[in-house]
C-alpha cells in the first residue's frame, strides 16, 4: 500500500472502510422532535464555553434513516441544547445513540458527534408517533406525539429554515499518549433540504436515569412542543468554530 493510497482512503480499516467519503444524502429521513424546558444549572454544566444557553431550552429527537449514502438504513436518537455561538442561535448536540456502526464511527471521526451504540426505535403505534431508546437492555427514554395532529404545510418555509440552523458539536480525540489531540467546536448546516411533511401536536417525554446513558441529566421541566418531520437532505462536511488547543484560545 503506497503513501498516496493511504492518504486517499476514506476511513479505517483501509482494507474495508467503515464509510465512504461525503457529502452524505438522506432520503425520507423522519424526525420526532420534542422540545422542552430543562434545568438551567444542568444546561450550563453540559454546554461548553464559549457557547451560551439560549434560554432553558433542550430537545430530544428520534430519527429514522431508511436510505442514506454509505450508511444504509438505521435509526438514531439524541438530546441537544438550544445555544448561542457569538450571538448566533445554534443547536448543541449533547448525546446521541445509534444502532449502526458505520454512521456512529463516521459521526465521531468527522464531525465529533457524541455517538454511542444504543437501540432507538421510531414507529407509529395506532394513533401515536412513538419513540423509544434502549441502552444496556433497559428503556431509558420514551417520547410520544399525537400522529399528524396539525399540519404545518403553511409554515413549510419556516420549518425548513429551522432545520438549516447552525449545529455545533464538541469534537474530542485523544493522542496516542492519552493527552488531548483534537479539541474543537465543529459547526455545520444541513443543506439541500426538501421538506416532504411537517406536523405539530401534543407531546410527552419520559427519561430514566442511567449511569451510561445520561439523557435524564437534562430533566424535563415543561414540554414546549412536538414536531414530526419527513425530509430529504444532505449532511456536508463541517468547519472548525473554536480550537481549544490553539494558542491564545
Amino acid at each position: 500500500m503506497t503513501r498516496d493510497e493511504i492518504l486517499s482512503a476514506s476511513s479505517m480499516p483501509l482494507t474495508s472502510p467503515s464509510y465512504p467519503k461525503g457529502p452524505y444524502r438522506f432520503v425520507d429521513r423522519e424526525y420526532l422532535l420534542i422540545h422542552y424546558e430543562s434545568d438551567p444549572e444542568a444546561i450550563r454544566a453540559m454546554l461548553p464555553e464559549p457557547l451560551e444557553p439560549d434560554g432553558n431550552h433542550a430537545f430530544f429527537e428520534w430519527m429514522k434513516m431508511p436510505d442514506s449514502t454509505g450508511f444504509g438504513s438505521y435509526q438514531e436518537s439524541g438530546i441537544g441544547i438550544a445555544a448561542l455561538w457569538n450571538g448566533i442561535p445554534c443547536n448543541f448536540t449533547v448525546q446521541m445513540y445509534l444502532d449502526d456502526e458505520s454512521p456512529t464511527t463516521a459521526g465521531r471521526e468527522i464531525w465529533g458527534f457524541p455517538k454511542k451504540i444504543g437501540v432507538p426505535d421510531l414507529r407509529v403505534v395506532h394513533d401515536t408517533l412513538t419513540g423509544t431508546l434502549h441502552y444496556a437492555e433497559r428503556e431509558v427514554a420514551m417520547g410520544t406525539m399525537a400522529y399528524k395532529y396539525q399540519s404545518l404545510i403553511q409554515d413549510r418555509g419556516e420549518t425548513a429554515r429551522s432545520m438549516a440552523k447552525l449545529n455545533v458539536n464538541l469534537k474530542f480525540i485523544p493522542d496516542v499518549n492519552g493527552s488531548p489531540k483534537i479539541v474543537q467546536l465543529v459547526g455545520y448546516h444541513l443543506r439541500d433540504i426538501d421538506l416532504k411533511g411537517a406536523w405539530a401536536g401534543p407531546a410527552r417525554l419520559h427519561l430514566v436515569p442511567h449511569v451510561n446513558c445520561r439523557v435524564a441529566d437534562l430533566p424535563v421541566r415543561k414540554i414546549l412542543y412536538g414536531r414530526h418531520l419527513i425530509a430529504d437532505l444532505t449532511l456536508p462536511y463541517g468547519e472548525v468554530l473554536h480550537d481549544y488547543l490553539a494558542q491564545g484560545n
